[in-house]
């Protein structure tokens, strides 16, 4: 069977499979796997040419780290930049702990249970990434602190595969890895200073010029993305990582948005095929032997992980919400985990009966945690009297709130028209604040003096903290249909008699708004043509009427540019 063959009908069983899953409402990803069970050995084998799926399957998962990598800005590594390292490390030490004592519980041997415990640790970055990208939530407070500790993880990860390779094919064990983590470090450094000096004096010249071709845009992020990746490689270090690196540095570029939009449907394809690889490589054999460890570990991993990261994050002052949705981004293991396994029953140190079984523990756990991810919202409702009881401090980190009795009202979104209704409010010297979760906007509302929180407008905790039902205006300038569409249904579930008003960019949309109860919906595009048209009614034809609209036009965009600068 030719390789192009075996791709298509990859592709078209895990095409009918997904039809069946958006049938079912089900998530894709579980599609996905399912597809590569089915055309992998237990069934189907119809994969003959694993190399070239494996090859294609790298490449999607260099384009998603990629595109990742675009959305790491500065500003938001230091936002939670240190978060995410003392979570991440937090994390791995707690879950391994726990997880060495559980497996010894459940009968292993202190090697399987140390292997069992390190791998129970790990978290599937790329899962979660598709994850949160698809719910859209890569800017929010909680993936972006998500996304730094699972990369922590990963590196982690990365150390300790190497050490396990060193160990099982050397005899001069210390040694070795001593000197290939001192190497290692030493390229690290190097490649990172040669990066950040080329993001800084060449990249942004380079770009200006290759952009004016969307085209030679296109070629050049890719050539970047992966080839920066495949250096990587060369040098030791994982094709993970250099893609990562490689939209980092192209991360706080004005073209970083249109590079990461052109490359996601090249990431949507050969992530398709990751994901079918991983299903095809499960090890099924000896099931029904570790069934029941199966599901005690499992329950450990979709339960007491999410639990470790939210008193971790609680500790640290993050509010529940937040430590509850980071948390459930753990509540999985990793193909890192599987690789550990396999390495461990390569080298002898490990039976088959453990690796069908933490196996069986990732079939489980990815499925589950997909599930638990995608219904996070409804699940938090439900939980958050449980979640409150067991709060471990009261400081709330980068909020400082204070309930207001008699409110008139409250902005959400300051840098897009926010400003104007704040211009409003001061006119109508109304009692008033804004809440933005950008950090630079919080910057420039702190800077002009301007009442103001940082926050999340999905977060039900945080909106009755600030007093959003006893509000007498909501506004909302975040585009976001989702965010408008909780807001909305918040809002009128506790104030039926309030204005609030939302935005939105589509008719459907607009529609489903109004009848949740929004009091106005503002679109952006229509009322901009409405003016248009009204125009063409009042002035005809008329050229001078209109160069004079177009001054005051010119005027006013400068006054407001004038104004967001200096804020």
């Amino acid at each position: 069977m030719s390789i192009f063959i075996e791709i298509g009908l990859i592709i078209f069983i895990a095409t009918a499979i997904s039809f069946l899953m958006r049938f079912l409402k089900q998530p894709l990803i579980v599609g996905y796997i399912l597809s590569g069970i089915i055309v992998g050995p237990y069934f189907l084998n119809l994969i003959k040419s694993p190399e070239y799926i494996e090859l294609f399957s790298k490449l999607g998962i260099a384009i998603l780290l990629f595109i990742v990598g675009l959305s790491l800005k500065p500003d938001i590594v230091r936002e939670v930049g240190k978060v995410s390292l003392i979570t991440g490390i937090s994390q791995v030490i707690l879950t391994s702990v726990v997880g060495f004592f559980l497996m010894k519980f459940l009968g292993f041997s202190i090697t399987a249970s140390f292997f069992g415990a390190v791998a129970l640790t790990f978290s599937s970055t790329i899962i979660i990434l598709k994850l949160i990208s698809d719910k859209g939530d890569l800017d929010k407070l909680y993936g972006k602190i998500s996304i730094g500790f699972l990369l922590v993880q990963d590196v982690f990860a990365t150390v300790i595969l190497l050490i396990v390779s060193v160990i099982g094919s050397s005899s001069s064990l210390s040694g070795n890895v001593l000197k290939v983590a001192f190497l290692l470090s030493l390229k690290g450094i190097t490649f990172f200073v040669v990066l950040y000096y080329l993001s800084k004096y060449v990249l942004p010249k380079l770009l200006e010029f290759i952009a004016s071709s969307q085209e030679l845009l296109f070629t050049f992020s890719i050539s970047w993305g992966i080839g920066l990746a495949a250096i990587f490689y060369v040098f030791g270090f994982s094709l993970e990582i250099g893609a990562l690196a490689a939209g980092v540095s192209l991360a706080a570029s004005t073209f970083s948005q249109e590079i990461g939009s052109r490359m996601k449907p090249l990431r949507d394809f050969f992530i398709l095929l990751f994901f079918v690889m991983l299903g095809s490589q499960m090890v099924l054999s000896d099931v029904k032997n570790v069934i029941i460890p199966a599901i005690f570990i499992s329950i450990f991993v979709l339960v007491i992980k999410p639990i470790i990261v939210l008193i971790i994050l609680n500790i640290l002052g993050y509010k529940n919400r937040t430590g509850f949705l980071a948390g459930l981004t753990v509540a999985q293991i990793s193909e890192f985990s599987l690789i550990l396994m396999a390495l461990g029953f390569s080298f002898g140190y490990l039976s088959r009966e453990v690796v069908s079984l933490i196996t069986l523990v990732g079939i489980i756990t990815i499925t589950g945690s997909t599930y638990l991810f995608l219904y996070a919202d409804q699940i938090y409702l439900k939980l958050s009297p449980f979640l409150n009881s067991i709060k471990l401090t009261k400081r709330i980190k980068n909020e400082k709130i204070d309930t207001m009795e008699s409110l008139d009202m409250v902005i959400f979104g300051y840098d897009r028209v926010g400003y104007d209704f704040v211009n409003i409010a001061e006119k109508m010297h109304s009692k008033y604040f804004v809440v933005d979760f950008n950090p630079i906007s919080i910057k420039k509302l702190k800077k002009n003096n301007i009442p103001h929180f940082f926050g999340d407008a999905e977060d039900i905790d945080f909106l009755e903290e600030i007093g959003i039902p006893k509000t007498k205006a909501v506004i909302s300038t975040i585009p976001d249909f989702k965010t408008n569409l909780k807001l909305v249904s918040f809002y009128r579930n506790h104030n039926k008699n309030g204005i609030i008003i939302v935005t939105s960019h589509n008719i459907k949309e607009t529609k489903e708004l109004y009848k949740l109860g929004a009091s106005f919906v503002v679109m952006p595009h229509y009322l901009g043509a409405k003016h248009a048209a009204e125009m063409i009614k009042n002035y005809g034809f008329q050229n001078v009427a209109f160069e004079r609209e177009k001054r005051q036009h010119l005027e006013e965009l400068e006054n407001r540019q004038k104004i967001t600068e200096e804020k």
